[in-house]
């Protein structure tokens, strides 16, 4: 039987949403520019925070189960803004640490990229790249 992730997301003001997810919450809205109340981030940077969050997610349980001396992990994500349709063509991620071993996070990199739902579910419509700093 396939399993199904399930969230909600409801209208709490004239531009500001509410998403849950089990037991969290986050707002969504626009920028006061594009006549929002700014009360948290538009829809496409919470993807983008979403394939951040998959990744690391993957990246730190790669690191600990293999017991590997990497610490300090941040990843800087942008993406390029294409029209008609509106999307993002292309997202770069920017993985930074502590490291003794370049290969070992290579491989470490590798594997959380295979194992992350997100890069998996948009690497067919987005042009993903992993960049080890």
């Amino acid at each position: 039987m396939a399993q199904e992730v399930h969230v909600q997301v409801r209208q709490i003001s004239a531009s500001t949403s509410e998403c849950t997810a089990r037991q969290h919450k986050a707002l969504s809205d626009r920028p006061a520019a594009k006549g929002g109340a700014d009360r948290g981030p538009m829809g496409g940077e919470m993807l983008l925070m979403g394939l951040g969050g998959c990744f690391m997610s993957n990246l730190l349980a790669a690191v600990r189960a293999r017991e590997a001396a990497v610490s300090d992990i941040s990843i800087d994500l942008s993406a390029t803004l294409a029209e008609a349709p509106a999307r993002f063509s292309a997202v770069r991620l920017v993985i930074s640490g502590n490291y003794p071993d370049r290969a070992e996070m290579e491989k470490l990199v590798t594997i959380a990229e295979r194992g992350c739902i997100v890069a998996n579910t948009i690497k067919d419509a987005v042009r993903l790249s992993f960049e080890i700093v």
